[in-house]
């Protein structure tokens, strides 16, 4: 399959463009600053262009957002705006303009996260924004097919505990190597509308 990379050079990023190379997939890696084409997924023109560069591909995988992280007397309306900006409508806009784009049964698979289901501290914008892309990718699933969605929700990657570890007590780690199997799981199988938490 030919599939396009959003991500790419970040650590889960580069961990499912290994996977889905070694089994043969031909990857566009997509990236801010980096990978075969530069794009800003927050920026709609820079989406239809990325579309445009890439041409008709077979999936659209997502390995990006950005949330603020604050306590909730401290965060303001423009940071939620900024996590919804950062990470739900980028992810809604690759799926509204790539419906055109991709194969008659092709698919998109988005990242969301734990905080959809377990809370920490100064994690209220990450919480509602992977909410919203869960809930979108459930309402989606029954519009697009037979093109599929499907998003990926990984706990803390067991390789990344040294840094964000303390943030997220109690909660079991994941290794990178098992998400980019969800991500596996929803490209090459037939599922839509569900969300892989690990």
């Amino acid at each position: 399959m030919k599939i396009l990379l959003i991500g790419a050079t970040g650590t889960l990023g580069a961990a499912v463009h290994k996977e889905l190379s070694e089994r043969g997939h031909e990857v566009l890696a997509v990236a801010r600053s980096g990978g075969d084409l530069r794009c800003d997924i927050t920026d709609p023109d820079q989406t239809a262009a990325m579309y445009e560069h890439a041409g008709r591909v077979d999936a659209v995988v997502s390995t990006a957002g950005d949330v603020p992280y604050k306590p909730v007397t401290e965060m303001t309306p423009e940071d939620y705006l900024s996590a919804f900006r950062g990470k739900v409508l980028s992810q809604i806009d690759l799926v509204r303009q790539g419906v055109p784009r991709i194969a008659e049964r092709g698919s998109f698979t988005l990242i969301t996260g734990v905080l959809a289901r377990e809370t920490i501290r100064t994690g209220s914008a990450a919480s509602m924004a992977n909410g919203a892309v869960e809930a979108f990718v459930r309402a989606a699933a029954i519009e697009i097919a037979p093109q599929r969605v499907n998003a990926v929700s990984p706990t803390v990657f067991t390789e990344s505990l040294e840094e964000y570890g303390a943030y997220f007590p109690g909660m079991q780690s994941v290794d990178l190597a098992r998400v980019a199997q969800a991500y596996v799981r929803s490209v090459e199988g037939a599922q839509t509308g569900q969300i892989y938490a690990l």
